[in-house]
């Protein structure tokens, strides 16, 4: 398995590509948002600007991944993912953060990068429940690996000792599916 929990600061990591947890604007924002584009620079602002927007005020919707250079960060690439504002779980929620965990991976696949680390999408002022949060990252980065060899290497990046717990958890009820 090529699945690994770490707790820490994503903007570390010597990896190929770090994944955003962004809002729809891709024009910053707290939490990892903006860490990442603290640590990356200006650039990534000027970067994020320069993509085109699909509705006013939109460079991507909740569910969908763009690509930009990581500029000052370890990580050559940064990949803006938008998950679900947590309502109910019954609006789509499962289903859109699945896809912000495929799509990264698809892209990563795509671009021949063989390392990601994906923080707790939503899980910050969006509000998605840890455990419910962690299952998807784990039961969609599993099955991904059980069928495509690139990325080599998936982190998941827990942001405090909460969720690394809950990424464990999930990877350990997992496991005996996998074999």
């Amino acid at each position: 398995m090529n699945i690994e929990v770490w707790q820490g600061d994503i903007t570390t990591l010597a990896v190929d590509v770090i994944v955003n947890a962004a809002n729809e604007t891709l024009l910053g924002g707290g939490g990892v948002d903006g860490a990442i584009h603290r640590a990356a620079g200006p650039q990534l602002l000027e970067a994020c600007a320069r993509l085109p927007e699909v509705r006013p005020g939109v460079r991507c919707p909740t569910g969908e991944v763009r690509a930009t250079p990581g500029f000052r960060l370890p990580a050559q690439h940064v990949f803006h993912a938008v998950g679900p504002v947590w309502r109910d779980g019954t609006h789509h929620e499962p289903e859109l953060l699945a896809n912000c965990y495929w799509q990264s991976l698809r892209l990563a696949e795509q671009m021949d990068l063989h390392s990601i680390a994906f923080p707790a999408i939503s899980c910050g002022i969006y509000g998605y429940p840890l455990q419910l949060a962690a299952r998807v990252a784990v039961s969609e980065t599993l099955a991904w690996e059980k069928s495509h060899k690139v990325p080599r290497r998936i982190v998941l990046v827990a942001f405090n000792e909460a969720m690394y717990k809950a990424y464990q958890q999930q990877l350990a009820q997992a496991l005996p599916q996998v074999a």
